[in-house]
């Protein structure tokens, strides 16, 4: 009697342990509310060391430019935040897609280079971050039909003009997500940089990678608070099921050396892909890094893809140049 008394009460603490931690885990991951710097600094998860890049010179020439704050309220009843650069004329449009924990703000490096290629910019500040309301991150998965959302009102308020969706990280997950909804056919291309094929995939990672632990019982625990809370799954959030559905011609970013969202993801999500798509890998550059290792060549990766769907000013081939020892492979559906 003794030993199942001791037993029932050993399982009604781990139990508990297993609740309180869940708990924590999803504090830690899907909100705003923990400082999350102890798992960006886990040692796979730092920078290579790539070129600081041109962010900070980036970000001052955006704030430099007259700009418009859009809003929007979400299915959800969100209110949203973009920041709005317009090219004049009938430019084509770029929606800049930031990662997780981000802001607008965050995607100044590829805003400045769709600017000077033609386009008119939106990066909207996803829902949990910047000046946007929430109280989750979403990881993209009710971002998809927010983004749905924004592109609808850049179709409905500047005349149907051709769109680029581009995205990094939690953006890149949130683009490929996107790109499986309903989408108005004025929507030309999708960028995505270093996604994820899952957010229960890219978590069970770094909880293996950064604390050594399994899935059960934190990453189960966090998952149903989710499901309770926001009303779906991290299974649910799936680029690689979502690519699955797309027709939008896709290019397909990410650095050799990611080891924040591995390496791998990308022949998953590309290999799911239906629509006309393209890859490259720059194989040196880590999580995020694939613009500042190469420059050129992603400059002009994306310049490419865009203009092979819009209808894009002149200039959009004189971004940047490629550079002769990028890995590019492309591939037609």
């Amino acid at each position: 009697m003794k030993g199942w008394k001791m037993a029932l009460a050993l399982g009604a603490a781990a139990a508990a342990a297993g609740a309180v931690a869940g708990e924590y885990f999803y504090r830690f991951a899907l909100t705003q509310q923990i400082d999350k710097t102890a798992a960006f600094n886990a040692p796979h998860n730092r920078p290579t060391g790539a070129p600081r890049g041109t962010l900070a010179a980036d970000r001052e020439w955006l704030n430099a430019q007259p700009h418009e704050d859009w809003w929007l309220t979400s299915g959800d009843g969100l209110q949203l935040h973009a920041l709005c650069v317009r090219a004049g004329g009938n430019a084509p449009w770029a929606v800049l897609c930031h990662g997780y924990t981000g802001q607008a703000s965050g995607m100044a490096e590829y805003a400045r280079r769709f600017y000077d290629a033609g386009f008119s910019l939106l990066l909207p500040d996803a829902r949990g971050h910047g000046q946007s309301e929430g109280g989750y991150i979403g990881m993209g998965w009710p971002e998809r039909r927010d983004i749905a959302a924004w592109v609808q009102r850049v179709t409905a308020e500047n005349g149907a003009p051709d769109i680029v969706l581009m995205g990094v990280s939690m953006g890149a997950a949130t683009v490929m997500m996107t790109a499986g909804e309903p989408l108005p056919p004025n929507v030309r291309a999708i960028v995505e940089d270093c996604g994820y094929t899952t957010a229960w995939e890219e978590f069970r990672y770094q909880l293996k990678k950064t604390y050594g632990l399994p899935p059960f019982p934190v990453l189960y625990t966090a998952d149903a608070l989710l499901r309770r809370r926001a009303g779906f799954s991290l299974r649910e959030a799936s680029a690689a099921a979502q690519v699955a559905h797309s027709r939008t011609p896709m290019l397909f970013i990410h650095g050799g050396k990611d080891a924040f969202v591995p390496f791998a993801m990308l022949d998953e999500v590309y290999a799911a892909a239906r629509c006309p798509k393209e890859k490259y890998v720059e194989p040196d550059a880590g999580h995020a890094e694939s613009l500042r290792m190469a420059p050129r060549a992603i400059g002009q990766r994306c310049s490419d893809s865009s203009a092979a769907g819009c209808r894009c000013p002149a200039r959009s081939g004189q971004w940047l140049r490629t550079r002769r020892k990028s890995r590019y492979k492309a591939s037609h559906t």
